[in-house]
């Protein structure tokens, strides 16, 4: 390359950039502001005035501003730069908090780099064609910047307001299991503040020790069938509930069918959330008396009775120590028969059934249940005399 050429290509280039920050200087951000407006206007989400049009006017002139003085810059990002741009995050976090889906954000912004581009070569003059194919690139990836910008700021906003709510919503539910009662009017801010209403049917769920993980995979799948339940953790265990809908199909039947699967107590409906505190203690007691045996949650069907023993054992009143005296005077094996007849009986509340179970004949077992009356003073064929043995055996 000779020196005189070598001057030549400068003063092109001079000459080309200097066209270029004329076309630049040519765009009008008002006007580009008000095309924006009238063709994001049409856009999903911003067409039915989530945000105020004066908003979107605001934030639209300092974008175009923004992109073209970055455009100016005297090298134009490349695909291992990404310039800041204070004004993404301003676009971001607003979007964000006007609940502006990603996906309508998005196409807002590709809009900046039609515009763009429409007006410049509106502005340009035939001869500037190569002019406009050797910027194009320049144009494409400071929109591209500015879009990858906003569009962080925005996820980074949302999973701000996911955290904010969460922490709101966990202060509510740890308020539903404070010390202190919560009166009405506590209740329904509660109840507005974790989305149930105050009267709702509730389910709720304990598990205690290991068991706790599995109730929180147990938590995420419901609420992937849309009813997801909400926790309270507890100092030994995790407290869970949902809404009690119990309709053929419905999201909180299916809740309710995974719960019946864990080792938990399991309390399946409780009316509002007056009750919920209740009934989440009595769903921890059912926990705990959880057996190697059991399988399932533990429910009220399933261990009223041994509710009912553990009680009057605490208070020093065991349910059937006499009756067990009154057995030890006879042999092991007439005591083991008459165990097992009355058992059979209590079990089925059929003389013809216990029998078939005990392969032995009806009468040999009604034999037995008189002669167990007789030992013991209890006639398990009268309810209410039978219930201290229920209590007691099962």
């Amino acid at each position: 390359m000779t020196p005189l050429s070598g001057v030549t290509n400068s003063c092109l280039a001079q000459s080309e950039d200097a066209r270029w920050h004329q076309l630049l200087n040519g765009l009008d951000v008002a006007e580009l502001t008000e095309t924006f407006l009238e063709r994001v206007l049409t856009v999903a989400d911003y067409s039915d005035a989530i945000l105020p049009v004066n908003e979107i006017r605001r934030t639209g002139t300092a974008s175009f501003s923004a992109l073209i003085d970055r455009l100016h810059g005297p090298h134009g990002p490349t695909q291992t730069q990404s310039p800041g741009f204070d004004q993404a995050a301003d676009v971001g976090v607003s979007r964000a908090r006007a609940n502006i889906p990603i996906e309508s954000l998005m196409t807002a912004i590709r809009l900046d780099f039609s515009i763009l581009w429409a007006e410049l070569t509106a502005l340009a003059d035939p001869g500037d064609a190569a002019l406009l194919v050797d910027h194009a690139e320049q144009v494409w990836l400071v929109v591209d910047s500015y879009a990858s910008q906003t569009q962080a700021a925005y996820v980074a906003e949302r999973q701000r307001m996911l955290t904010e709510a969460s922490s709101i919503r966990q202060g509510y539910v740890a308020a539903i299991f404070g010390q202190e009662q919560s009166g009405p009017d506590m209740l329904a801010r509660i109840a507005e503040g974790i989305g149930i209403d105050v009267d709702s049917p509730l389910g709720v769920a304990v598990a205690l020790g290991d068991v706790a993980p599995a109730l929180r995979v147990a938590v995420a799948l419901a609420a992937r069938s849309g009813n997801e339940p909400l926790t309270h953790p507890l100092g030994d265990g995790l407290v869970a509930f949902w809404v009690a809908d119990q309709s053929p199909g419905s999201s909180g039947q299916k809740t309710v069918a995974a719960m019946r699967h864990l080792r938990c107590g399991l309390v399946e409906r409780t009316e509002g959330l007056a009750s919920l505190a209740a009934a989440a203690r009595f769903a921890r007691e059912l926990a705990g008396l959880l057996e190697e045996r059991d399988e399932g949650a533990l429910t009220l069907e399933r261990s009223w009775t041994r509710i009912a023993r553990l009680r009057l054992a605490d208070a020093g009143m065991p349910v059937v120590a006499d009756v067990e005296r009154a057995l030890a005077g006879c042999g092991r094996t007439e005591r083991d028969r008459l165990v097992d007849a009355v058992r059979a009986y209590l079990a089925t509340g059929s003389v013809s059934e216990s029998a078939q179970q005990l392969y032995c004949h009806r009468n040999t077992l009604m034999n037995r249940l008189r002669r167990f009356t007789e030992v013991t003073g209890i006639d398990p064929t009268i309810p209410a005399q039978a219930a201290r043995l229920v209590v007691a055996w099962f």
